[in-house]
């Protein structure tokens, strides 16, 4: 329902108690809206009137990521380097749980659908997966790269990362490894990622302003993948990319200070596409995706092909050398522009103007009406993406709101 979301923040406060002092039964909160920063500050909001229900102190560093638990019980802060696990549906301003381990900033975390477990990523080059009953690291992945964003696929068994070296990789937890690895744009970092709730298509951000979709030919795993469409969708780079609920909008945040909403249906008013990406081969490590060789050639004919390759590469930096930076990224967009389809793409359905600095971050109602975002301007807002308005403001933090939390799904 297009009102869902005001409906339930009006109706229920984010406090978590009942109204009345007598009652001493505790209300589940409907609508769990949290902003955070980086004046060490936790706030919660009553979405519609856009007051602030409660302030949590987070004295040990700024919050670089907010998520709630699926049964809305409760909040975990990424900071710098902790995870602090604090209650939603109470009034203690405690941490009730600390999980220690990395040793940077912690970019992201994601609960398990059954709040089981919680995986965070992190610039110290791991990923970690907890175990919210017991704390402590359960599983450990190094990938010796900082580490920007990681993702649990809708069938909980797998994970996708992306880092700072620009590769997307694939961790199967029943094989406990990386499976797959590739990545969109050589050398360039990707920021955010996002997979469609079906798990039949993920999207990935990168700090060109470059948004690379991929189709799954199996919604059930990751384990084939083909690129899809290439989206110039910012001109700065983009701080977050999130499909909605429903898989019909993919909104991007970027440093613009814009968030451009735009539908995942290819544009109809383009031609087919002249090229398709084949299936990226998961037999090795891939870059750009290209297929790598399965080792069906000949000996000879491998050696004569490492030596035309060297020769190729050697030409192909000189050229670089020569030519400058801006060529070097010209020609590497060509190359990549290959494996993607450049004629049907996302189509932008709008531009969510008023932010008057960086946009981080942002999150869906779970009808995919409305949408939550934090700036460096101080403020989050709540946008109606049916006007593409915003029609509440949420002030009061002192410095940069670099992640918003919502969960507003009936339990």
């Amino acid at each position: 329902m297009p009102e869902q979301l005001p409906q339930q923040a009006n109706a229920v406060g984010v406090a978590g108690t009942a109204p009345g002092a007598q009652q001493q039964q505790q209300a589940v909160t409907e609508v769990v809206l949290a902003t955070a920063g980086y004046d060490h500050t936790i706030r919660f909001w009553e979405a519609l009137s856009g007051i602030c229900l409660r302030t949590i102190q987070h004295p040990d560093s700024q919050v670089n990521k907010l998520c709630i638990s699926p049964d809305k019980r409760y909040l975990a802060a990424a900071g710098n380097p902790h995870v602090r696990l604090y209650e939603v549906q109470t009034s203690n301003a405690n941490p009730i749980t600390s999980f220690d381990g990395h040793t940077a900033n912690v970019t992201s975390i994601a609960f398990q659908s059954a709040a089981r477990w919680l995986v965070t990523s992190s610039e110290d080059g791991t990923i970690k997966i907890w175990d919210v009953r017991a704390p402590g690291i359960k599983r450990n992945y190094e990938l010796k790269c900082p580490v920007n964003d990681v993702i649990i696929h809708p069938n909980q068994g797998e994970l996708v990362s992306c880092d700072q070296s620009g590769m997307i990789k694939v961790w199967d937890l029943g094989e406990n490894a990386c499976t797959h690895e590739f990545s969109p744009q050589d050398d360039v970092p990707i920021r955010s990622l996002t997979i469609a709730a079906d798990g039949t298509f993920l999207c990935a951000a990168n700090n060109r302003g470059n948004i690379f979709s991929y189709r799954t030919a199996n919604s059930a795993d990751l384990s084939s993948l083909t690129p899809a469409y290439k989206t110039k969708a910012h001109s700065k780079y983009i701080t977050k990319c999130l499909l909605s609920p429903d898989t019909k909008l993919l909104a991007t945040c970027s440093a613009d200070s814009t968030i451009k909403i735009w539908s995942t249906q290819p544009n109809q008013n383009s031609h087919q596409p002249t090229r398709r990406g084949e299936p990226l081969n998961y037999n090795g490590s891939h870059k750009d995706g290209h297929v790598v060789n399965n080792g069906t050639d000949s000996h000879e004919e491998n050696a004569t092909k490492q030596k035309t390759d060297e020769r190729a590469e050697l030409r192909h930096r000189e050229t670089l050398r020569l030519i400058g930076k801006d060529k070097k990224d010209e020609l590497e967009d060509e190359e990549n522009d290959k494996l993607f389809s450049k004629d049907v793409g996302f189509r932008l359905e709008k531009t969510l103007k008023g932010h008057q600095k960086w946009a981080w971050d942002c999150a869906f109602s779970a009808d995919s009406a409305y949408l939550v975002s934090g700036s460096s301007d101080h403020s989050a807002r709540l946008w109606d993406l049916a006007t593409g308005e915003t029609i509440r403001h949420y002030n009061g933090h002192q410095k940069a709101v670099v992640c918003v939390a919502l969960h507003d799904v009936s339990m």
